[in-house]
């Protein structure tokens, strides 16, 4: 199995976050609780359930990282850019309105 983490989103406003081990969640990838079993992965999971029945987040899940430097960093490119934010110039964002 590989090491995970559990991402979602903010209920309030979309963003990215992270599960940290304080039981906060934050948005920088890098500082999320890292699961290194099945076991801990479902804890993880259950919660992350609390912090939706709280209305913070929605859409929770596991995704799977690497923590070769020492702090998790994302597998998948999805994830990848999910954890560094858009891959357009904000500029761009004002001529698709």
């Amino acid at each position: 199995m590989t090491t995970q983490v559990v991402s979602a989103n903010r209920l309030d406003n979309g963003r990215v976050v992270y599960l940290a081990p304080s039981g906060q969640w934050i948005g920088a990838l890098s500082e999320a609780e890292v699961a290194h079993d099945a076991t801990a992965a479902e804890s993880l999971l259950h919660r992350a359930a609390t912090a939706i029945i709280d209305r913070l987040i929605v859409g929770p899940y596991l995704i799977s990282v690497t923590a070769a430097t020492g702090r998790p960093q994302a597998e998948r490119l999805r994830e990848q850019i999910r954890a560094t934010g858009p891959t357009v110039a904000p500029a761009h964002h004002d001529r698709a309105a």
